[in-house]
């Protein structure tokens, strides 16, 4: 216990220390010292909010990353590391504010703009706001001693001496002092500016230092205070109505200047609560409480909504001022398969869960909410349009199947606006874990939860039925497809090694084929003609019959010694339809076996044998334990191979 009691005090004194590590304070001629050392220090807020956040890392997607081609359809997409580690699937959306940032810092029109988060629950508007917002907690800014506003102290510059000072120091100078500021020069150091006391601060949401939160307000309790302070009437016994010292400048955005004002579901509030934003972006001025002057606001006016809210509001043409201030960027549900599970990874990473969830079961339940925000497509069916989202090749008849997924967004601009919320899915995953007994989930138990929630939850019978429709036939079949090629393989004994052999076999056949020679036993050295029915037999397993199979094989030798020439390894996963033609030839060539292994209630001693391994292949190699194996196994002998 004394030990721990020396650790604690150690651990106090340790941030304590920290917290009295030095700040500046001095005059604002000491100030201009600093500036003329160091111009940044004196940037308006859009800028230290972009440079901020550009200051963790800013790289673009490389030639070499798959998702650049198969994703973002070759365009340079930029990444910036501040959001990498918590948004998956949003590198487009976050562009698009870092562009608007961007741009604003540069002292374009959107510096004098909204920047509006629109879209649908649960898709991640709010998470971007806060992270956003804590980009700026704890960096240092400098501000005028005594200034409820925090103002930039170079306001104090009268405005004639202003284009020399900028030259000076090589700065822009904007705004004008608040009226607390105003009066503090004039009464406590005789206007004599060069004394006024600066200091150095910290932005702080908690401490409403330069970050301000406005909450949705009803409509009978809406005060415009919230925005712009008040008076203090308890001090009007003692000062005149324009004294400046009644003012209580603790309004958003008195507290939100040089940083951030947040406004949280902005349409939810009454239009003439709005209007200051009017003047805070076109004039980068708000009203001043009672009878004194505009008071000057360099801040990010950052709100959001959802899309019903954005149609009410835009629908009216009394609103048209506001609308013209605003630059709406769209907050979509992830499209992306793989991102979508890297989503629900993050989130039971932070939970106190401790149960096994099994292989595919997260992707399962990704499936399901990725396929739900699709929209149909007159180019392919939903499943296969959710593949290529995700990067992936789908084959049809021997080939890559070749639809653009830029015709496919064209098709459908607004896709990801609706659908199945990831809050939705994790309640459906939580839902699945407490309910366990024995310490673990699999694809059956997230699917028959989903299933549930569903049916109790969805209020709109076409999209519940939807739902329900792609739960338990378009999900469950592409989960068995799954299941059966992770059994066969399984099964088969050194699965990567026989296809490879497969691989090498066909491509020597097709070769000779190609080429019209003989091809020689690897053994008996004999020349022999190349194996047509070996060959036929991997091509109708994706379809390739009749004249198509001289064209396979010609493309499959083209490109395959294509990849040789510029120096690449080849192996059987290649060139995608025929790693599939041979993984399902394998996988048909053992099928029999596996419905004896999987179906046998009671089973001889060859057979248990082989359960038993596959079952250590499963949870050696897979990842499952012993008994989330025997529950996907049961499920397949119940599903699979019904023929039989």
């Amino acid at each position: 216990m004394g030990n721990k009691k020396t650790d604690f005090l150690q651990l106090i004194k340790k941030q304590r220390d920290s917290k009295k590590e030095e700040k500046f304070e001095g005059t604002f001629l000491e100030y201009l010292d600093l500036v003329a050392a160091d111009p940044d220090i004196a940037k308006f807020a859009h800028k230290r909010l972009c440079d901020v956040i550009e200051s963790h890392g800013v790289s673009t997607v490389t030639d070499d990353d798959p998702r650049k081609n198969k994703i973002f359809n070759g365009d340079n997409v930029k990444v910036y590391e501040y959001f990498a580690p918590e948004f998956y699937g949003m590198e487009r959306v976050i562009s698009k504010i870092m562009r608007f940032l961007n741009s604003a810092a540069k002292k374009g029109e959107e510096s004098r703009q909204v920047l509006l988060l629109m879209g649908p629950v649960g898709a991640g508007k709010s998470a971007l706001t806060e992270h956003i917002k804590k980009s700026l907690e704890h960096s240092p800014y400098y501000s005028l001693k005594g200034d409820p506003q925090s103002g930039e102290p170079l306001q104090l510059i009268p405005r004639s001496l202003r284009a020399k000072f900028e030259k000076l120091l090589g700065v822009s100078i904007d705004g004008d002092l608040s009226p607390v500021a105003r009066h503090l020069l004039l009464e406590e150091y005789d206007g004599e500016y060069e004394k006024f006391p600066v200091v150095q601060t910290t932005f702080s949401q908690r401490g409403r230092r330069g970050i301000a939160v406005v909450p949705p307000m009803d409509a009978n309790s809406q005060d415009v205070s919230v925005l712009i302070g008040s008076e203090d009437i308890s001090k009007l016994d003692k000062y005149s109505e324009d004294d400046p010292r009644i003012l209580s400048l603790n309004g958003a955005f008195n507290v939100g200047n040089r940083g951030i004002v947040e406004l949280v579901e902005v349409f939810k509030n009454e239009i003439e609560f709005l209007h200051t934003i009017i003047t805070a972006t076109q004039e980068k001025r708000v009203p001043s409480p009672g009878k004194h002057d505009m008071v000057h606001f360099d801040g990010v006016i950052l709100a959001h909504c959802n899309e019903s809210e954005w149609n009410r509001f835009r629908s009216s043409h009394t609103n048209e001022a506001i609308l013209d201030r605003i630059v709406k960027i769209n907050v979509p549900y992830v499209l992306e398969l793989n991102q979508e599970i890297k989503i629900y990874e993050k989130i039971l990473n932070r939970s106190d869960f401790d149960a096994h969830i099994a292989p595919h079961t997260l992707k399962i339940a990704s499936m399901f909410s990725v396929m739900s925000r699709l929209k149909q497509s007159q180019k392919c069916d939903i499943l296969t349009k959710m593949k290529i989202y995700n990067g992936e090749d789908v084959i049809e008849k021997g080939r890559v199947k070749k639809i653009d997924i830029k015709d496919l967004r064209e098709e459908s601009r607004d896709e990801g606006m609706t659908g199945i919320s990831t809050r939705f899915i994790m309640k459906s995953i939580d839902a699945a874990l407490s309910d366990s007994e024995n310490g673990f989930v699999t694809p059956i138990s997230i699917m028959s939860s989903i299933t549930s929630q569903v049916k109790e939850q969805l209020i709109n019978e076409d999209f519940r039925d939807r739902c329900l429709e792609l739960i338990q036939k378009v999900v469950r079949e592409e989960y068995l497809k799954i299941l059966e090629n992770e059994i066969a393989k399984a099964f088969v004994t050194a699965y990567e090694e026989q296809a490879q052999s497969l691989f090498d076999t066909y491509l020597d056949n097709a070769e000779a084929h190609t080429t019209r020679v003989s091809i020689k036993d690897k053994i008996t050295k004999e020349e022999r003609e190349p194996d047509e029915k070996f060959m036929r037999a991997i091509e109708e397993q994706i379809g390739i019959t009749g004249s198509a199979r001289d064209g396979f094989r010609s493309d499959v030798t083209a490109y395959m010694f294509a990849k040789l020439r510029r120096g690449e390894k080849v192996n059987y996963k290649s060139y995608e339809p025929l790693k599939e033609a041979i993984e399902s030839y394998l996988i048909n060539s053992v099928k029999d076996m596996a419905r004896i292994v999987t179906k046998s209630k009671t089973r001889d001693d060859e057979q248990q044998k082989k359960y038993g391994d596959m079952i250590s292949v499963m949870v050696e190699e897979y990842g499952y334990t012993p008994e989330s194996a025997e529950e996907v196994l049961t499920f397949a002998s119940n599903n699979l191979w019904r023929d039989s």
